[in-house]
């Protein structure tokens, strides 16, 4: 016997809208809520959650983005309020920790953001239906589950699945050969890609600078997709480009589920004429950093995998 499945009210912040509506277009069982989000002249919030008596009993979830520290605090505010307004349940989706690479402490005095943020997003309210669910997608390292207190249930997903489908799209399917930039990424990802070949690079230190190199694995003759969890500047993908070319490599491409590129270092990527280097044939993000999915729109060689209907099926759980 099918298990029913839930009718969601979803609230978002306001990046997260357009991903929010994609959302709700997966199925009827989603609802979209509205806030008001406004400001005072000083510049703190002035917030309204819409229909509040309404969503009494209801399953309520909310989309978030901290692209920012700006844009945090405002959206904390509807976060802790939510689950007190007698809700069945809740759930926070979060699809980037943003500061999930921030989870160590290399000398005394380093301050791992991470288990901050982890420690706040603990203390959200208890619902009616008790702690509050929170979705993230392939957080960047995974002993960070343990940062969480026992007021919300960690539930981490990974865009994986949405890559797998899309090379097995491709003209030259059975071609494709995976990449790592570093063992850290291969002992995150390897298992789930273990069906295809891979190729494995590392960082070594050369004086005061980093160089890749190829590990293991021979990328010659094949198209060549590194994957990782995250870019920032994009300069490691460059690089490992730059190897796995001269290794031979047929065609190169590159996939992260979340594609921060602060500063618009996406331009490194793009294609901007017929007659530019192409060095990435592909360059596959999702929309969990919804600013920077609106600033590569329509830019070669991207393209975005929604995390939309992942995100509908992690509310039914």
């Amino acid at each position: 016997m099918e298990k029913p499945r839930k009718q969601v009210l979803l609230f978002s912040c306001v990046e997260s809208e357009d991903l929010a509506r994609k959302v709700a277009a997966q199925t009827d069982c989603i609802q979209l809520q509205s806030i008001n989000w406004r400001s005072f002249d000083d510049g703190f919030p002035n917030l309204f959650i819409n229909n509040a008596q309404d969503i009494r009993g209801q399953h309520v979830a909310f989309m978030a983005s901290f692209s920012s520290p700006a844009v945090i605090f405002e959206q904390l505010s509807v976060i802790f309020a939510l689950p007190r307004l007698f809700v069945a349940s809740f759930t926070l989706v979060l699809p980037f920790f943003p500061t999930g690479s921030f989870e160590r402490m290399e000398e005394e005095g380093d301050v791992a953001t991470a288990f901050t943020m982890a420690r706040i997003l603990s203390n959200i309210p208890i619902s009616r239906g008790g702690p509050t669910s929170l979705v993230i997608y392939d957080i960047h390292a995974l002993q960070e589950r343990f940062y969480f207190g026992d007021h919300v249930l960690p539930c981490f997903e990974t865009g994986i699945p949405l890559l797998i489908q899309r090379l097995h799209e491709l003209p030259d399917a059975n071609n494709v050969c995976i990449a790592f930039p570093d063992d850290g990424a291969w002992k995150r990802y390897y298992k789930q890609l273990q069906h295809f070949p891979m190729v494995v690079c590392t960082k070594v230190r050369e004086g005061d600078k980093r160089i890749v190199r190829l590990k293991e694995g021979n990328p010659a003759g094949h198209h060549v997709v590194i994957v990782d969890d995250l870019v920032q500047s994009g300069g490691t993908l460059i690089e490992c480009q730059k190897v796995l070319a001269a290794h031979g490599a047929a065609k190169v491409s590159a996939y992260v589920t979340h594609a921060v590129f602060p500063k618009r270092s996406f331009e490194r990527f793009t294609h901007n004429d017929e007659n530019s280097e192409k060095a990435f044939t592909y360059f596959w993000i999702t929309d969990s950093c919804p600013l920077t999915v609106k600033a590569i729109a329509n830019k070669s060689p991207f393209e975005v995998l929604s995390l939309a209907g992942s995100i509908a099926e992690a509310l039914q759980i």
